[in-house]
């Protein structure tokens, strides 16, 4: 009976995927590449399971750290040198990693505070050449002829970064983006309006965390050069992320407060008693408006910032002579990226 048990415990643990019981085997601390020169090679063949990596990281204790942090410093590291890999698979693997290793370790600090994310993540020593190579990698990558997939995850990975502690400004690692400027590339995606239309969202929102990164307090890149910007398809393209994700949000309220009009007096009063008890319908309409607060606050630096705005925004509804902007260059029914 026993040895049924073993073998059927056993035949349990070996359904786990093999990516998994190499995260399992990394994060306690094992060195996998020591008896294994090809393991490097091989994991980012493997497809991330980036909600058990997570898991992982989070499980790690205080005492752990210490044999924990070299693995994750050379994770990142080998993460950065497989972007430069010639095989596309091998690179969107290595992005998702990163993405999810990011993600995880800002949660690790925010939960023990004791933990430095520089350290923890990069590491102290080489911290400022790896993130110059990754950001180069990601520049590359949104400037580049690539998948639209590869360049939603480098946008991913930067609003992964710029977001990871509640207050920008105390955010350490957002440094780094401030001396690479990320400026240019972003506006190009911007001007064109395939990538527009797909990354416009995101890239609106990114470009408004940096704009807001120690504003009051130092000199910041991504504010001067939004405040001089004088391209006109850039600045159109901005006002199109705003006009359409807000315009979407306006037609589901109006949408809302007209089928709420059509309703039965039957249905309005049994809503009104539900209403008394838990306003659902009130939670999930300020839930909406909080989702738009970014939009409300990158309409506000532009106008704030750059004086050519508005004069763009007017020029487009009066002279037609200028380059063509109908409103459905950008499709108002993409959901923007969660970056909770």
């Amino acid at each position: 009976m026993t040895t049924r048990k073993r073998s059927g415990s056993g035949s349990k643990r070996q359904l786990k995927e093999k990516v998994v019981q190499i995260y399992e085997s990394f994060f306690r601390g094992e060195d996998l590449s020591k008896n294994n020169p090809t393991f490097w090679d091989e994991i980012f063949l493997l497809k991330p399971k980036v909600s058990h990596l997570e898991n992982e990281i989070q499980k790690i204790t205080p005492d752990q750290l210490g044999a924990v942090k070299e693995n994750i410093n050379e994770l990142f590291s080998q993460c950065v040198e497989t972007l430069g890999h010639e095989h596309n698979i091998r690179i969107m693997y290595a992005m998702q990693t990163l993405c999810g290793l990011v993600h995880a370790t800002y949660r690790k600090t925010t939960a023990d505070s004791g933990f430095d994310i520089i350290n923890l993540l990069v590491g102290f020593k080489n911290a400022e050449q790896k993130m110059q190579k990754l950001l180069d990698h990601c520049h590359n990558f949104l400037t580049g002829e690539y998948p639209d997939s590869l360049k939603g995850l480098c946008l991913k990975l930067l609003l992964v970064f710029v977001t990871g502690t509640e207050n920008v400004s105390q955010n350490t690692l957002v440094e780094y983006i401030m001396i690479t400027s990320m400026f240019e590339c972003l506006m190009q995606l911007l001007c064109d309006t395939p990538t527009r239309q797909k990354h416009g969202h995101d890239v609106v929102l990114l470009l408004t965390l940096l704009v807001n990164y120690r504003k009051h307090e130092a000199a910041n890149p991504y504010i001067v050069k939004l405040s001089i910007l004088d391209d006109e398809l850039a600045l159109n393209g901005y006002g199109q992320v705003i006009t359409a994700s807000l315009t979407e949000f306006c037609r589901q309220f109006t949408l809302q407060q007209s089928e709420l009009q059509n309703a039965s007096w039957l249905s309005s009063l049994t809503n009104m008693v539900g209403n008394m008890f838990i306003s659902e319908e009130g939670a999930f309409r300020t839930q909406q408006i909080r989702a738009n607060n970014a939009l409300l606050l990158a309409l506000y630096e532009a106008i704030h910032l750059n004086r050519n705005f508005i004069t763009t925004l007017a020029q487009t509804q009066t002279d037609t002579s200028l380059p063509p902007s109908p409103s459905n260059t950008l499709n108002a029914g993409i959901t923007p990226a969660d970056v909770s």
